[in-house]
């Protein structure tokens, strides 16, 4: 069905979708937030999820039936959501309350025997599918992957992105695609896999050494990889890698392969052939073109590869982080030149004056993520993005929040300050000086090698919980190396499993970003990359630390200094000391003085 006139409104677009249901006898649509390589920004292209409801939070699915549609998303987002959706007829499941089913739940409660459930098989991964199929199976229900119904009334659909792939070169390049692909093909041999496939877009250009600006603030290209003992294809739509660019990467034996030729070379795998994929970097869609494959189901390896940075990349990270550093200085120093004068300034300026002071750093790409700058209510939205037809101006009292981060040829950043406007109350400051306690407790962790993840985030909750106050974020989530900035396979949350695969290792860059959230009145959260090194070797093994590498001041006019300990005092003025210390060789007039005044010790 090919619309004369494409709908313009949500609720337009959503009675299309049941239109087109109807027509193929499908009872509802399962619209989730992903594309073929379950990235987590989208390309246009695949943003069919914001295109139907008009919300454009980075998660959340959507579900529509003939006389239901409802969005199902986390607590970062419920205010922005509610807003978004105003006015479209579509619900909003807040998932994660107590009262609200998820979405598999609900459609065996409200949907009958026989009835068919669609979902664009190319975005679902592998794990999902499974687990839709085995709960609808039970019920007498048929999930169905190979019908695109959003695509059918999407008439207007955004083409692919275009953008030419470069090769990421030494010295910010700290290891040979040789290295990468040898270290790849010997976890292949340890799984007993002659093939590997890549569809994360992130483990793709990590392996090749390769970049690309496919979707926003992360510097990858759309590419699937086939790998086997001696080679690789990789499948990117012509024109996308220059023939000089070629010839290298032909030197290490990748091959050239359309975009579009995966499907058929995955069903002419030989019969048997011992296939590896990551169940959840990969879609049921793509695996549906491999039927005689036998499929071993692994991590992929380049994850945790990828995630322990080498010593090379540890000192180029410790560059970017100070360049950055530098940028910030000079953006609070005119901020608060400019607020002292009296002049307008709102959340919209604060991303433009900050983006810019990137923007004039060496090595400076792209930002890493849209900028976060929310003032007192805004700033208890963990996700906030201030718009032109939606933001606040920074006057009278109260927190702003700021949550930035750039990409740098050497490395990724990404960092959170609050700083007061005006005087801020007694609550406020109490409430900030617990977060900076958690923040703190993180920071100074010593813990064995391999100690799971998600077992560090009760360190910094346990400041909130003595208050009986809790925040519904992860603590910490892993960093790319100029790639993506959440990367795993590590992962600082309360709701996070001690997988195997998740254990801390000495080279691994995570966040520290505990935060408190006052709904409708302010959000405090602070946030700096740790780097974590090993600092002693004893008969129980190696003990690891965090090394803070953001390099930027935390406010201290909020903190209530009689709340703190000796230990929290001396750790706070040890890192201010090293922050003026590696930013002061960087920074010059206000930029200088404001980095002098705000690194006082206490």
């Amino acid at each position: 069905m090919t619309l004369q006139h494409p709908p313009a409104t949500s609720a337009e677009r959503v009675a299309a979708l049941r239109g087109r249901l109807a027509q193929s006898g499908l009872a509802a649509c399962l619209v989730p937030t992903a594309d073929p390589h379950l990235s987590e920004y989208l390309p246009d292209h695949w943003a069919a999820r914001t295109w139907l409801s008009g919300f454009d939070g980075s998660a959340g699915s959507l579900l529509v039936t003939a006389d239901f549609a409802g969005l199902w998303t986390d607590s970062r987002y419920w205010v922005q959501a509610e807003a978004q959706l105003r006015g479209s007829g579509i619900v909003l499941m807040r998932a994660g309350a107590p009262e609200v089913p998820d979405m598999l739940d609900w459609v065996l409660a409200h949907l009958a025997h026989g009835d068919r459930i669609a979902v664009d098989g190319r975005v679902l991964d592998l794990a999902a599918a499974r687990r839709w199929r085995s709960g609808l199976d039970g019920a007498g229900m048929a999930l169905v992957l190979d019908q695109d119904p959003v695509g059918a009334v999407w008439s207007d659909r955004p083409a692919l992105p275009e953008a030419r792939v470069f090769e990421h070169l030494p010295p910010h390049a700290c290891r040979t695609r040789a290295d990468n692909l040898a270290a790849v093909r010997a976890a292949m041999r340890e799984h007993g896999a002659a093939w590997h496939l890549l569809s994360s877009l992130d483990d793709i250009a990590w392996l090749l050494n390769l970049r690309g600006a496919d979707v926003d603030y992360n510097p990858v290209f759309l590419a699937h990889a086939l790998l086997d003992a001696e080679g690789v294809r990789l499948f990117v739509a012509p024109g996308k890698i220059d023939a000089a660019l070629a010839a290298r990467l032909a030197a290490d034996g990748v091959v050239l392969r359309d975009y579009a030729a995966l499907a058929a070379d995955l069903a002419a795998l030989p019969a048997g052939a011992a296939l590896l994929v990551d169940p959840a970097r990969v879609t049921a869609g793509t695996l549906s073109h491999v039927p005689g494959a036998r499929r071993i189901e692994a991590l992929n390896p380049s994850q945790l590869l990828k995630s322990v940075k080498n010593a090379a990349e540890a000192g180029n990270i410790r560059a970017a982080m100070a360049q950055d550093g530098a940028a910030l200085c000079a953006f609070f120093a005119w901020f608060e030149a400019a607020q002292a004068a009296g002049e307008r300034i709102t959340e919209i300026d604060v991303d433009t004056h900050l983006s810019a002071a990137r923007a004039r750093r060496p090595d400076f790409v792209s930002l890493s993520f849209a900028t976060i700058a929310g003032f007192n209510a805004n700033g208890a939205m963990p996700h906030y993005r201030a718009t032109d037809a939606s933001h606040a101006t920074i006057q009278g009292d109260g927190l702003l929040l700021i949550d930035s981060g750039g990409q740098y040829l050497g490395g990724t950043t990404d960092i959170t300050r609050v700083v007061p406007i005006g005087t801020p109350s007694a609550e406020q400051c109490a409430d900030y000086t617990t977060v900076l306690q958690a923040h703190i407790a993180l920071a100074r962790a010593r813990f064995p090698e391999d100690t799971p993840s998600s077992v560090l985030d009760m360190l910094a909750r346990q400041p909130l919980w003595r208050r009986g106050l809790d925040y519904g974020h992860g603590t910490g989530h892993g960093v790319g190396y100029f790639l993506n900035v959440h990367e795993g396979p590590q992962s600082i949350s309360v709701r996070g499993h001690a997988r195997p695969h998740q254990g801390m290792k000495a080279g691994m860059l995570t966040s520290n970003e505990p935060g408190l959230y006052r709904d409708g009145h302010w959000g405090i959260r602070i946030e700096n990359l740790v780097l974590a090194v090993p600092v002693e070797r004893t008969e129980f093994g190696t003990f690891l630390a965090f090394e803070t590498v953001t390099l930027c001041p935390i406010d201290t006019r909020c903190i209530v200094q009689e709340r703190l300990s000796a230990d929290e005092i001396a750790w706070l003025n040890t890192y201010h000391a090293q922050v003026r210390d590696r930013l002061l060789p960087l920074v010059d007039g206000a930029a200088r003085d404001w980095l002098l005044e705000r690194t006082e010790p206490l």
